[in-house]
């Protein structure tokens, strides 16, 4: 496989942070004669700015979406995935979707107190919780900081259903508090496993868990007792070729379920990744593109309701192959629908007594 070019950051997923839709003033770069005697700048590190958490849950009424309400600890992503389609949501923070969304972390202050009190209004009425939808619930600050596991606290005394998708490993480590949700039909996880070809996932998924290790997390899950399944999460023309290899890979680990969507560039995300493709696969980048308007009826991002699932012969072709191939090694059935009538509403402050269940 071809190198990258120096213009890579080691690390990182996109190489630049170009200016959001909303920005009043832009950055250009100019060649003033130095640029070939100076030495490779380092990848800017990680900063974290914390946010005081004004509300817990948001909801929705997308048709692309198979939940009403999600909860994301974090804004913006240290796994830096080139293709994420939660990048250009840092624009409403005057950030940059492309390094600013990896390098520049958001951490929600007090989340879990705020979650605590909107499951305490008695007029609040329980459905499954998708967390980390526009993040990494399990990012690698998360060690560190801890808010999702603080969340999950409050979930578990609540019993409240939730669900997530996610790559990281570090999931493991509140196995303590998700095995037994589990256990009571609370919680289910989907493990994003786009390609088993380890160089491809580095540069993609530059700083996410390798294949190796996210099959490795399908397992110990799948033998804690936590329901799980494999999320082929976006499907790229041209790149993620290997379909059948990662569903055969993760259902030998364990998985019971699975899906997969098909890469959209919402916003800034389509000049984001076209530059990723430049670097990394510059003779590839104009089939992939070409593929990609074909599957979203001429543009990079398709219409509400088709915007994962795409249209036209070449998506159908694409879900006929996965259903085909998802079927072919067991993983074309639901996970177990989540318990709701458990829940009961938690204590208004931590320590105090939990309320009587309302169902």
């Amino acid at each position: 496989m071809k190198q990258p070019p120096d213009s890579t950051l080691r690390g990182r997923g996109a190489s630049s942070a170009p200016p959001h839709r909303y920005a009043r003033l832009a950055r250009e770069p100019f060649d003033d004669g130095w640029a070939q005697e100076e030495e490779a700048s380092p990848a800017p590190p990680t900063e974290v700015r914390w946010e005081e958490a004004r509300s817990a849950i948001t909801t929705n009424r997308s048709p692309d979406l198979g939940f009403d309400r999600s909860l994301n600890p974090y804004r913006g992503c240290e796994h830096g995935c080139a293709y994420c389609y939660a990048r250009p949501m840092h624009a409403w923070l005057d950030l940059s979707p492309g390094l600013d969304f990896e390098r520049i972390i958001i951490a929600r202050r007090h989340l879990a107190e705020r979650l605590r009190e909107e499951l305490a209004r008695p007029s609040y009425r329980p459905a499954p919780i998708a967390l980390g939808t526009a993040t990494d619930a399990w990012q690698p600050v998360e060690r560190k900081l801890g808010l999702t596991r603080a969340v999950l606290e409050v979930l578990a005394e609540a019993r409240h259903p939730w669900s997530v998708v996610t790559k990281g490993s570090g999931i493991l480590r509140d196995l303590d508090l998700i095995a037994p949700m589990a256990a009571s039909g609370l919680c289910e996880v989907y493990v994003t496993l786009t390609t088993l070809d380890a160089e491809l996932a580095r540069r993609l998924e530059p700083r996410a868990a390798s294949p190796r290790r996210r099959l490795e997390v399908i397992a110990a899950l799948a033998q804690a007792g936590v329901p799980v399944g494999v999320s082929l999460a976006p499907q790229i023309p041209f790149l993620t070729e290997d379909m059948e290899a990662v569903l055969t890979a993760a259902a030998e680990a364990g998985a019971v379920g699975a899906f997969m969507s098909i890469l959209r560039l919402p916003h800034e995300l389509e000049g984001i990744f076209d530059d990723w493709l430049q670097r990394h696969f510059p003779e590839r980048r104009e089939r992939i593109l070409a593929r990609l308007r074909e599957l979203h009826g001429g543009a990079l991002d398709g219409p509400f309701g088709a915007r994962f699932r795409g249209q036209g012969p070449w998506a159908e072709l694409l879900a006929q192959r996965f259903a085909i191939a998802r079927r072919r090694v067991g993983l074309d059935r639901p996970l177990p629908p989540l318990a709701v009538h458990l829940f009961r509403p938690p204590a208004k402050r931590a320590g105090e007594p939990v309320q009587q269940a309302l169902f």
